[in-house]
């Protein structure tokens, strides 16, 4: 197929020394047809420097007060024009510079998603997620085990990119995910490593509201029977894990 315009979004406030190291995993790419969108929540550190800095390789920015991180994402599908969206926040980086090659060389699809690594505020490698493996194929309905494909490893076409709902501050991006996968009739899985997350996110620091929240946009999706037993079943694996681990490392 044509190679298509990927807009790739990145939201942020008061994290200059982050976003440096998103515009560099973003520059390296050798895939030409990239407009990088940045929203900044009115920062007062120096992103703006980095941000101005990096002129030439931004398509649009602005930078004023929102409503909290889903409005600024919000803001960025608005002022994006490509074919297909990417959010990667402050601090995430493309996982190679080869990637975006990589992910449109598997043909044409409404969505692609693909693995994710953790890594700290160092940048040192932490591994991928352990608990949800990507599934083989993909389709909203997955979505009922929880976040089997993080956002930062899902690009979707625009056009059928949901907007946020804002009714949700913490975990919104599940919903999102499960609303776009619902529009999209092709999806490839890329069996590739797309991105790195940079772990400790606003949703681990509030790690019981989000679980709440969680339950809330499934069981609007979903039949309550079906998210007990998710959530149960979830609940098992991550002790299993965190026994495990434990027995690991002390």
């Amino acid at each position: 197929m044509d190679k298509p315009k990927i807009s790739i979004i990145t939201v942020v406030f008061n994290a200059g020394l982050l976003l440096e190291k998103t515009l560099k995993s973003i520059i390296s790419q050798n895939y030409p047809h990239i407009e990088y969108v940045i929203i900044d929540g009115g920062s007062t550190d120096g992103t703006l420097d980095v941000i101005q800095s990096n002129a030439e390789h931004i398509s649009f920015w602005s930078s004023e007060p929102d409503k909290g991180i889903y409005d600024a994402m919000n803001k960025g599908l608005k002022n994006s024009a490509g074919d297909y969206i990417w959010f990667l926040n402050a601090g995430d980086e493309i996982y190679s510079p080869d990637t975006l090659d990589k992910v449109f060389s598997k043909g044409a699809a409404d969505a692609y998603y693909g693995d994710v690594a953790y890594i700290d505020e160092k940048g040192d490698d932490l591994g991928t997620r352990t608990l949800k493996t990507p599934p083989p194929e993909l389709s909203w309905k997955d979505m009922i085990k929880g976040m089997v494909v993080s956002h930062q490893s899902f690009i979707v076409r625009r056009e059928l990119a949901a907007n946020y709902d804002l009714r949700y501050k913490y975990v919104a991006d599940v919903d999102w995910m499960i609303r776009s996968l619902k529009n999209c009739k092709t999806v490839i899985n890329t069996n590739l490593i797309l991105s790195k997350f940079l772990v400790g996110g606003f949703s681990k620091r509030n790690i019981i509201k989000s679980n709440r929240e969680r339950f809330t946009i499934l069981r609007k999706h979903f039949d309550l029977f079906d998210v007990l037993k998710s959530h149960l079943l979830l609940s098992k694996d991550f002790v299993k894990y965190y026994v495990k681990s434990k027995k690991k490392y002390y």
